[in-house]
């Protein structure tokens, strides 16, 4: 899966360059997220602003980085747009997620 990443200040920011988060690309997605957060990225902005569809997998591999960045960490969401923030909703995990209308408002609000 193609990820534009960058830092402001502490916080990592993650855009995803594909619109589908399916089984196809969900396991390279989990894999290189691994990686940003073995590295120290605890506390990250996921945009999804360029998705328009995501399934369960999609959905599974987002929560494993939010188990994976733990308490001491943050894992927001951003720019869900209504067909994946509907995909959220219908699994509730609307409630387990912090979700952020703008990546600016996201960034503000995980910063320390």
């Amino acid at each position: 899966m193609r990820l534009e990443t960058r830092k402001e200040g502490e916080v990592f920011i993650v855009r995803s360059l594909e619109n589908r988060m399916d089984a196809k690309v969900a396991v390279d997605f989990r894999s290189d997220m691994a990686r940003y957060i073995d590295d120290g990225n605890t506390r990250i902005v996921l945009n999804v602003g360029g998705l328009n569809f995501i399934d369960s997998s999609g959905l599974g591999a987002i929560v494993s980085c939010l188990k994976q960045v733990g308490r001491d960490g943050a894992f927001v969401i951003a720019e869900a747009d209504e067909t994946v923030l509907s995909m959220f909703k219908l699994t509730r995990m609307d409630r387990v997620f912090q979700m952020f209308d703008t990546e600016h408002e996201a960034v503000r609000a995980i910063s320390i």
